[in-house]
């Protein structure tokens, strides 16, 4: 058994990295246990994860940050891991008290800092297969698609209020979608490409698709826009499977009209569970991430949610809330439920 030891915060200002370097020894013979009481003869029981991430991060925030772990009533926090990824640097503290006890305290404490932190029951085990579903309107790309088709063709104020009601959650997505996509009759099939050959991609996109084929995960498309850009999406940038909706399309013209079954909220949730078993993936190593109301299905019936710069109601109930980072801040979440350091 691994000797267990309490780690010291230093008194002066150290980033995150220059405070692993100097705990490299005290790593490799024990088990690190940062306790916030003196008695290291208590065993060790978690009952919740804690990850902190920020590009810059410090020793002076997790001072702060565990008096306010004190505040709660947190006895012991196990430095679990610790890293950086991209230019984010990510510590993750395993707690003896239960995350429903902390969630709002911590939240605010995020909010004022401006670090995303993610307090969760369990994280993915990110050393064994996993599968991660992706929205991708304002999730992996910095725009919505429909809208900007709208502008190049004339109607944009008419699609783009409908578009906003329907991520909000105010309107029934199928019959919102219908709506504006009937807005878009008689628009040439150039303006789809031109919207195609200038997406803007939300930043840590390329990094995450790379982070999580190295670790050997899945990751997929699943989004109520449109396959001609999910497509485009996978085949640049390595997905393995895209689902969208399909614009029809005659003569090279929009008929206003979308054919087949609408991806919505609940069909994003059934291709969650249907690529977790192609794969042979349990739920529990099942990620959904994205922004919109149309997302909180998926969110729901995955082990993990993450919200990304998302709606008010989606990031109330998402597992974990990116308000600062984009998907760099995902990877470095997931990287951080790996045992190794």
């Amino acid at each position: 058994m691994e000797t267990t030891i309490a780690l010291q915060l230093p008194t002066n200002s150290l980033s995150i990295m220059q405070w692993h370097s100097d705990l490299q020894s005290e790593f490799e013979k024990s088990d690190a246990l940062f306790l916030i009481n003196e008695e290291s003869t208590i065993p060790f029981l978690p009952k919740s994860e804690l990850v902190v991430m920020a590009k810059g991060l410090n020793t002076d925030l997790l001072v702060e940050l565990t008096s306010l772990l004190v505040e709660n009533d947190v006895t012991q926090a196990k430095l679990t891991h610790l890293g950086c990824i991209e230019g984010v640097e990510f510590i993750r503290l395993s707690l003896n008290t239960s995350e429903v006890m902390l969630k709002n305290d911590i939240k605010l404490f995020a909010s004022e800092k401006g670090c995303d932190i993610a307090l969760v029951a369990k994280l993915p085990d990110f050393d064994k297969p996993g599968l991660v579903l992706l929205d991708m309107d304002s999730t992996l790309i910095q725009m919505e698609c429909i809208d900007e088709i709208a502008r190049l063709y004339g109607v944009g104020e008419q699609v783009s209020a409908v578009t906003a009601a329907a991520m909000r959650g105010e309107l029934d997505f199928n019959e919102s979608l219908r709506t504006r996509v009937g807005k878009l009759a008689g628009a040439p099939e150039s303006v789809i490409k031109q919207v195609a050959d200038n997406m803007p991609l939300m930043p840590g996109l390329v990094e995450l698709v790379k982070g999580l084929k190295v670790a050997n995960w899945k990751v997929a498309i699943a989004s109520g826009g449109f396959t001609y850009f999910a497509n485009r999406l996978k085949d640049d940038h390595g997905f393995d499977a895209a689902y969208a909706n399909t614009l029809e399309i005659i003569d090279n013209t929009l008929t206003g009209q979308v054919t087949g079954e609408i991806v919505n909220a609940d069909v994003k949730a059934r291709t969650l569970k249907e690529l977790a078993t192609r794969y042979n993936i349990p739920m529990s190593q099942t990620v959904a991430i994205g922004d919109g109301a149309n997302d909180l299905v998926m969110m729901a019936a995955s082990s993990l949610g993450i919200a990304i710069h998302a709606k008010p109601i989606v990031q109330e109930k998402a597992s974990v809330a990116l308000n600062n980072l984009d998907l760099d801040g995902a990877l470095c979440l997931l990287k951080s439920g790996s045992v190794s350091n």
